[in-house]
């Protein structure tokens, strides 16, 4: 598949000073392109229905929680904290900068500065109250999210990889997309249905909110009449103009929404890697928009660093940022500040690792909250994402 080829400005070039070619964007196979997006899910299923079959669910099940476990060091972890790195590069440019259309300039302010401002705080308040209660919120404003960022993440992915194959979505498309993914969303977390009641997350035990049966099927409700409704649209635009969304970015938007996120635990297995599948689409987005600025900058008039050099600094800054922000700084706070269980006793309700659980939502929900800024149109730097046949 053709990759993105960076169009440069119109300019005014003297016949004794022939254009300076602009180097071709990134390249990969279509067949690869589709498995680091989604696809790879289609091949796991099989693969650990045979393995189960094998050798018994739970050794499959035990292998794959240890695998990714260890896999979220540089996966997972390194897929929050490149955010960081993308968002608050250039950050005077990005809040002050009049190239900056204002509402991009208001969405940065608001996600860069004052919602981690709140979350920090009300973490902070949390912990000092020694508030399981109150640190239990944050967990659940976490999950409520979590649903919200993967269909975003997914109506991305057909967005983009369909204009890479010269697609633009339709304004009507893009609503009842949109519709379909926020659809998936509700129900995803309204989905099952169950009573309030104490739940455990990275050792904070909480109250959790009730999901009421009415919400489950009034959610589901709306889900089948938005996917009636999309596939009316899709199956008229085909009949009518023989016009289709390209087959490989649609089949990854679907798996994100229906496998991902809807119907998430189908397979034990295949649930344990959903994250990590998840933050492999994500680098592959950050690899082509990273990579393809890297590319336009590395002859004249900038003359920088080789894209494989910029790429692999971003890389291991990702992997470092990720180990201290999940990892290294929480167990040192939990180390130095959480009194020990006396011989005998039980932790209480915060647990043993409170900061680990503080910086796990706080990190997650910023982090949801950042992308929202970082992958729209009005940011420039999305330019090198686009696509040339």
């Amino acid at each position: 598949m053709p990759g993105i080829l960076l169009t440069p400005a119109a300019e005014s070039v003297s016949s004794a000073t022939p254009p300076r070619a602009e180097p071709a964007g990134l390249r990969v196979s279509p067949w690869l392109e589709f498995l680091v997006v989604g696809g790879a899910t289609l091949l796991l299923f099989p693969l650990s229905w045979a393995l189960q079959r094998g050798f018994g669910a739970d050794p499959v099940l035990l292998g794959a929680g240890f695998l990714t476990f260890h896999a979220a060091y540089v996966l997972n972890d390194p897929h929050f904290a490149v955010t960081y790195l993308l968002f608050y590069r250039d950050v005077r440019a990005r809040a002050l900068g009049r190239e900056v259309p204002f509402a991009q300039r208001l969405r940065y302010w608001i996600s860069g500065f004052v919602l981690p401002a709140a979350l920090v705080t009300w973490a902070a308040l949390a912990l000092a109250l020694h508030s399981a209660a109150a640190l239990g919120w944050i967990v659940q404003l976490m999950f409520l999210l979590v649903g919200w960022h993967y269909v975003k993440q997914g109506f991305g992915v057909l967005s983009v990889l369909s204009a890479r194959r010269g697609v633009s979505l339709r304004a009507r498309e893009r609503q009842l997309l949109l519709a379909h993914c926020f659809a998936a969303w509700a129900f995803a977390w309204a989905n099952p249905s169950m009573p309030a009641g104490e739940f455990e997350e990275k050792g904070v035990v909480y109250w959790g909110v009730a999901h009421p049966r009415w919400l489950e099927l009034m959610t589901g409700a709306v889900l089948a009449a938005s996917t009636i409704a999309l596939g009316a649209l899709l199956l008229r635009n085909w009949r009518r103009e023989r016009r289709a969304l390209p087959l490989a970015p649609l089949a990854s938007f679907l798996i994100t929404i229906w496998s991902w996120t809807i119907y998430s635990r189908i397979d034990p297995m295949v649930q344990y890697l959903i994250p990590a599948l998840h933050s492999l689409q994500y680098f592959y987005f950050v690899w082509l928009m990273q990579g393809n600025r890297a590319l336009s900058e590395e002859g004249p008039p900038r003359f920088g660093r080789s894209a494989s050099t910029r790429l692999a600094a971003l890389a291991l800054s990702a992997w470092a940022l990720g180990w201290l922000l999940l990892r290294g700084l929480p167990a040192l706070l939990d180390e130095l500040l959480v009194p020990p269980v006396q011989r005998g006793g039980l932790p209480d309700a915060l647990g043993t690792t409170p900061y680990f659980a503080a910086f796990f939502a706080v990190v997650n929900i910023h982090h949801y909250c950042m992308d929202h800024v970082i992958w729209r149109r009005e940011n420039p730097e999305t330019r090198f994402l686009r696509a040339a046949q």
